[in-house]
């Protein structure tokens, strides 16, 4: 019997999770035993799922779960450096060159366990089979909206809070963008046929920026791209790869430019890849703006968990795209799950 383990969050501001208990049940129903550590902070309150037939477990208990258990979260794990026995589905960040994923990699292979990363689960097209892109786009839009609202206002962009829904948030930027004199401002998405691309165009749109959107034929050249400069806000939504050119150069804050607010929505700092040149650190709630230039300003938001700004909608987005490829988990050689472990196999090696 394939054992699933939903593990709580342990990250600040993040309360989304990957299963809802309507997805618990459809997998119950199939034959699996699907445990639930309680949280606080989950969207969903637990209740539900013990009302969906979930085995209740203490909050944070996975390192105690059975070997045989297949941990699921979304987020980060505790950066204690003990061991990982478990085989993980999570989103590692390990793969890219980031600073921590050796580390990462080096306690799986010191466990003996294995990391199937989300963000590497592909359809035989290379297609994710899930993903939070859209809400990502739209809510990272949304800060980057408010950075610029704060710069109209002489400020520098407070913290930021998750919102009731997408409509909330919405009327809530319009009311403040009435407020300030934001001009001719437009903004340039790069990614803009993707999910992430498509979320921060269509929250612009609502607010009545202008969008250029791109995608790879524009960007095919290889740079440089001096349109960015002529837009207040660039959104960069991709993936970045060995390939992706550098789209915001080091010497961009000094040039001469209309850019005030860089939305880098995909979020690589210390990725080799990291195609925004001008920053080293993602932002948080707290901080949400980096400022990397003062006179005219330009900030930086990068934000790493940002469908969080909107956890009930993303999650349920989110578990319904990911719930086919979790029912098919005790298929031995399926390929989606294949993958990812053949992917991890090649990764660990060089660890």
């Amino acid at each position: 019997m394939t054992h699933l383990w939903l593990r709580a969050e342990q990250r600040d501001n993040e309360t989304r999770t990957g299963l809802t208990p309507e997805g618990a049940a459809a997998l119950i129903a199939t034959g699996m035993k699907v445990s639930v550590e309680d949280s606080d902070s989950r969207v969903i309150p637990t209740a539900a799922y013990a009302q969906a037939g979930c085995e209740i477990v203490p909050a944070h208990s996975w390192p105690d779960a059975p070997h045989d258990a297949v941990i699921f979260g979304l987020k980060e794990l505790p950066e204690d450096g003990t061991p990982l026995p478990h085989v993980h589905i999570m989103f590692g960040h390990a793969y890219k060159g980031q600073s921590s994923g050796r580390t990462l990699l080096e306690r799986f292979k010191a466990g003996g366990g294995t990391l199937l990363d989300l963000e590497y689960l592909t359809d035989d097209t290379g297609r994710r089979v899930a993903a939070f892109g859209y809400w990502a786009g739209f809510a990272g839009a949304a800060v980057s909206v408010k950075c610029r609202i704060a710069q109209l206002r002489g400020e520098t962009c407070g913290p930021v809070q998750p919102y009731p829904d997408a409509e909330a948030l919405k009327s809530a930027l319009a009311e403040d963008l009435a407020q300030v004199d934001a001009g001719q401002d437009r903004a340039l998405v790069i990614g803009a046929l993707g999910r992430v691309g498509r979320g921060a165009s269509d929250l612009c749109e609502a607010l009545g920026i202008p969008v250029t959107g791109w995608d790879m034929p524009e960007t095919a050249h290889g740079g440089p791209f001096p349109e960015i400069l002529k837009h207040a806000y660039f959104f960069n939504c991709i993936l970045a790869g060995p390939e992706t050119p550098a789209f915001v150069r080091p010497d961009a804050p000094k040039a001469e430019r209309a850019l005030r607010v860089i939305g880098d929505i995909a979020c690589d700092p210390d990725s080799a890849f990291n195609p925004v040149q001008v920053y080293d650190r993602a932002t948080t709630w707290a901080e949400p703006a980096l400022r990397v230039h003062d006179a005219p300003p330009l900030d930086v938001m990068a934000i790493d968990n940002l469908p969080s700004m909107l956890p009930r909608e993303s999650s349920e987005d989110f578990a319904g795209q990911l719930l086919p490829t979790l029912r098919a988990l005790p298929e031995a050689g399926n390929p989606v799950w294949q993958g990812a472990r053949e992917l991890f196999d090649q990764h660990v090696a060089e660890v």
